[in-house]
């Protein structure tokens, strides 16, 4: 009378839209249009014209971020950094282990 297994998980379904038709001479044609549109000042500006400016505040609004950005630090390097830590950690467990437990 088992209420939770690890071993027998299901997986969610994928959503799998195939379009029954689509034309991408028609799409392109459309998107010149509406910006062109834009560009007289016919329609207004929509949200993805605002994704270029709102690209990379994040990282400028926090201070952390910020600082790691001017150091010229990426995810590798954090990654890598992490990685030696938990095998210092791991080799500093394994020494005390033997020194003090055994």
């Amino acid at each position: 009378m088992a209420l939770f297994s690890f071993y027998n998980v299901r997986k969610p379904r994928r959503f799998e839209h195939k379009p029954i038709y689509w034309d991408p001479r028609k799409e392109a044609l459309e998107e010149r249009i509406h910006k062109a549109k834009r560009e007289m000042g016919i329609l207004p500006d929509g949200p993805e014209d605002y994704k270029p400016s709102i690209k990379g505040t994040f990282i400028e609004g926090t201070r952390h971020l910020r600082k790691s950005k001017s150091k010229g630090e990426d995810v590798q390097n954090r990654i890598y950094r992490n990685m030696r830590l938990l095998l210092v950690l791991a080799v500093l467990a394994m020494l005390f282990w033997y020194l003090f437990l055994k």
